[in-house]
This record gives C-alpha cells, structure tokens and sequence, in this order.
C-alpha cells in the first residue's frame, strides 16, 4: 500500500496581507488604477513578495477624500523586482465583484475621468 501524500488536504490558511495605501494626487491614481480588470483594481508599489491568487486587504485612500474604501482583493498582476522599463515593483490587486467595488470604481473612473485612454504610463501596462 503506498503512503501518497494527500492532495485534498487543505492548505494552512494564511490570514490576506493588509496594506494602507493612500494616494494623494489624481496623477497616481492614474498610474495606479488597473481598469483592464472587469471589477477595476489597484497597483501596490511593494517589494513584498506575492503569489498570483493571493488575498490581500486594502485600505485604500483617493485624492481629496477622507474615507477609507477597504478592498478583499486578490492579487492579479504582478511587477517584478527590475522589471523592465524602469517599473516599480508591485502587486495588482484585483477588486471582488461586490457592490461596494462597483461603487468604488465608478468614483475612481469619475475622478479620472478625461484622463482614461491617455498615452500617458501606468505603473502596469
């Protein structure tokens, strides 16, 4: 009889990363935000190392307002440490498809609004 390790055991659930992020200047909420998500999303500068998937919690700051949006997002991009053309290294934080997120990237997109589709760089593409 062979001693396989079991595959459907569960895996130690590490408790979601939290980050404060405040962005102070609509330009790097530009930079930052990642509208190629379908639920919108944020780019973390950090040299933390993630995984793909990984659950991380966000206490997210905009421009000019004093509210804190927490975001249980997971990680879906990711920007490496000497990534080419100068990028920062980070992590994007996917939003969950939630209705607090919609609300939240309807205000982001109406922050930007004028500034989306510009040829101006983002910290992800």
């Amino acid at each position: 009889m062979s001693t396989a390790p079991n595959s459907a055991a569960p895996a130690a659930s590490a408790r979601p990363s939290v980050i404060q992020l405040a962005i102070k200047e609509k330009g790097a909420l530009y930079a930052a935000y990642i509208p190629l998500f379908e639920q919108g999303g944020i780019f973390i500068p950090t040299s933390r190392e993630y995984r793909l998937g990984d659950d991380v919690y966000v206490l997210l700051t905009l421009p000019e307002d004093p509210q804190r949006y927490p975001v249980a997002g997971k990680v879906a991009w990711i920007t490496p440490e000497r990534a080419a053309g100068n990028r920062a290294p980070g992590v994007g934080i996917r939003f969950p498809s939630d209705e607090k997120s919609r609300q939240l990237k309807a205000k982001i997109e109406e922050m930007l609004a004028g500034a989306a589709n510009s040829d101006r760089p983002t910290q992800t593409i």
